[in-house]
């Protein structure tokens, strides 16, 4: 049996550009995973093994490896820091029990970091704080850890300090050893020596070694005590306290280096040991029924309890597909039978693999705590349980956000149609944000995402790993549809063909409902005019027909239906007739109510350099934007704004040129609103346009 005390599963993510696939690299080499040390600008990153990763120096899959430091073993999640793929690090939160937040040291807390942190703290998962490349010009340290206290409101507790910052920055002082590591500048990790603090350190050494076990005995009263009487504490005791409240994410224990420049990793590294949680000190993963609600029951971290494991990954590689799974309790082996409670359907596991970047390495068996790949698994999707036949259940499942944005795609290549669709059904099982469908008019293939650049990887994949060229349509919003008046109507289904007729009546009031309620459905039929069991078939057509609105064939959302009463015939009525004057009654009455468009509103955070403040806010108002907040810090100001999605394409282009290249932003998904009168009036003519045009 492993040693569970000595597993930490943790993930590493942050902001774009914030050196995290450096920060893994390093590990990597200094834990002997890997000889030669890659670099992303160079494209030659470990854990960036896809093309388009190497292009364009980001991470766009988390990907997975494994690794030991001092006899702890690390299994590792690499995630992107991109704003579009913020479901990767979504669902590698779920399974982890640590991380590290990597800060760039002049970029400090950028708008994609406070995402990936609100993530971190919705998954209640423990972290180390590491600034990065202190070596840059404008790198301040003190800085960034006064942006963590003020934007992310948590709180840091200095484990190191720098000696020197930007090209001056050699190494740090330990505050609880009281020793400097300084590095020469070979390059080379292991090229350190520990010395005495430097002699103008000593007295700030002091004061922020007392901060620090000021802040980590609040975990303990008797030693608190003992502190206060002014006993010395030990370091083992120090660390005792800093574990527990990190573990409790009371604070976040927070370190500093450059990645780049090999200085200052393997504190981090010490860091994860002696303060990030083992498997088996998190909250253990409640189970639910089939209805997704809590039983009450948990999957506790223990080899001998029945399976419970989680797919959380899906990769198709040149070997066949990887689950990627996160074991929470039992064991599993090769040949073991296992039960997908998504599915119903048994599986029996053929090859297991721990996974290092792209490349593997075989195993007989896993237990709990582990993160393995399974090899060619059939039925299985992210966030599926994976379980003992003889003991289900189910874990929490995965939520994930609806896609924002579509396109349409078509071979370039004549009979291309069967390639391109088997190969986007296997990256949708990869995704779960990215959906495809076909439009029931145009029958057109329609793929969606979370942004452009989510979809602008897709085509890329599309073409290099699938060998599909396309051809893409125009990116379309997601509009919805909504009604803002109450009607009360009346719709009478009458058929006589010889034979048995069709009779249904339905007296019914159509109104709007609260913002963010869907669709809602009510009878107060009293007296038998409409049996109950016509009820669900009156349901039944009219939410088959909010699908599509009167104004331009988008989802109608946000109106309630009650049905108030009615008349039947003996031996005509039927369910079908029912849900028929349903259907017909959607359609008499919905141009009465009202109807009007609603459009996708984007929260914006977009952060620039002071001096094009005025220009990036005017940029925004142009767009339609409602400027939320504006906050000056030392690094340049970040903007806050609800903007419509269709003000956005192209918005990355337009920012850069006006910033010269410094402004970033970030976007998510925030309301649905209504739309001016004309833009509502373009977006319903171009509709039927395409509608005309397809048939």
């Amino acid at each position: 049996m492993k040693d569970l005390t000595r597993y930490r599963n943790i993930g590493i993510f942050a902001h774009v550009d914030a050196g995290k696939t450096t920060t893994t690299e390093r590990i990597l080499k200094l834990t002997g995973k890997i000889h030669k040390i890659g670099e992303v600008h160079e494209g030659a990153a470990t854990t960036d093994f896809m093309e388009q990763e190497q292009e364009r120096g980001i991470t766009i899959q988390s990907a997975a490896t494994t690794c030991f430091w001092k006899d702890y073993q690390f299994n590792i999640i690499d995630t992107p820091g991109h704003v579009d793929f913020t479901i990767e690090v979504y669902r590698s939160l779920k399974v982890l029990d640590g991380g590290i937040g990597v800060f760039c040291g002049s970029g400090g807390v950028e708008p994609q970091s406070e995402t990936n942190w609100r993530y971190a703290n919705d998954s209640e998962v423990a972290r180390v704080i590491y600034i990065n490349k202190l070596d840059r010009t404008g790198a301040d340290y003190y800085q960034v850890i006064k942006q963590v206290e003020t934007i992310l409101a948590a709180k840091p507790i200095v484990m190191v300090l720098p000696i020197g910052l930007e090209d001056q920055f050699r190494g740090v002082v330990d505050l609880l050893t009281r020793k400097a590591w300084i590095w020469d500048d070979s390059g080379d990790p292991m090229n350190y020596t520990i010395q005495e603090v430097p002699a103008d350190m000593v007295e700030q050494v002091e004061t922020y070694r007392e901060k620090l076990i000021e802040l980590a005995v609040e975990q303990d009263d008797e030693l608190m005590e003992k502190y206060l009487e002014g006993e010395e504490l030990s370091i083992e005791e120090i660390k005792k306290c800093v574990r527990r409240g990190t573990i409790k994410l009371d604070f976040f224990p927070t370190y500093c280096g450059s990645s780049f420049k090999n200085k200052g990793v393997q504190l981090v590294l010490d860091g994860v040991i002696d303060y990030l949680p083992n498997p088996m000190e998190v909250k253990p993963q409640p189970e639910v029924d089939l209805e997704g609600h809590e039983t009450g029951t948990f999957a506790i971290v223990d080899p001998e309890k029945p399976l419970r494991a989680l797919a959380f990954k899906i990769m198709d590689d040149r070997f066949g597909a990887l689950t990627f799974t996160r074991l929470y309790s039992g064991t599993l082996s090769k040949g073991d039978t296992i039960l997908n409670t998504a599915t119903g359907k048994s599986e029996r596991i053929s090859r297991l693999v721990e996974m290092h970047a792209n490349s593997r390495e075989e195993i007989d068996s896993a237990q709990a705590g582990d993160i393995v790949a399974i090899v060619g698994m059939k039925n299985v999707q992210t966030g599926h349980t994976l379980c003992d036949p003889k003991n289900p259940a189910t874990l929490e499942p995965m939520v994930f956000p609806d896609p924002v944005i579509s396109i349409s795609v078509k071979p370039k290549k004549k009979g291309g149609d069967e390639k391109m669709g088997m190969a986007l059904s296997k990256m949708v099982q990869e995704d779960p944000s990215f959906y495809v469908e076909t439009d029931q008019e145009s029958g057109e293939t329609i793929i969606k995402g979370m942004g452009e650049l989510h979809l602008d990887i897709k085509v890329d994949i599309l073409k290099r790993t699938h060998g599909v060229e396309v051809e893409v349509g125009k990116p379309q919003v997601a509009y919805r549809e909504s009604i803002t008046k109450r009607i009360d109507d009346t719709y009478v289904h009458k058929k006589q063909s010889g034979g048995s007729g069709q009779f249904a009546k339905i007296d019914y009031i159509i109104e709007p409902g609260e913002p963010g309620s869907g669709y809602q459905f009510e009878s107060k039929v009293t007296g038998g005019n409409v049996p109950r069991e016509f009820w669900p078939a009156v349901n039944k057509g009219f939410e088959a027909s909010i699908v599509k609105g009167v104004l331009a064939g988008f989802p109608c959302v946000d109106l309630k239906i009650t049905l108030t009463d009615g008349g039947f015939h003996p031996v005509d009525s039927s369910a079908i007739a029912f849900e028929i004057a349903a259907r017909s009654g959607y359609r008499q009455t919905l141009p009465k109510a009202g109807p009007q468009l609603l459009e996708p509103i984007m929260q914006v955070d977009v952060f620039t350099p002071d001096d094009y403040m005025g220009d990036v806010i005017g940029d925004l108002n142009r767009r339609r934007g409602m400027i939320k907040s504006q906050d000056t810090g030392a690094m340049g100001a970040r903007i806050k704004a609800d903007v419509p999605l269709s003000e956005m394409f192209g918005y990355i282009g337009d920012l850069r040129t006006m910033t010269s290249g410094r402004g970033q932003f970030s976007m998510s998904f925030s309301h649905y609103a209504p739309c001016p009168a004309n833009v509502a009036e373009e977006v319903i003519k171009e509709a039927k346009e395409r509608q005309a045009a397809a048939s």
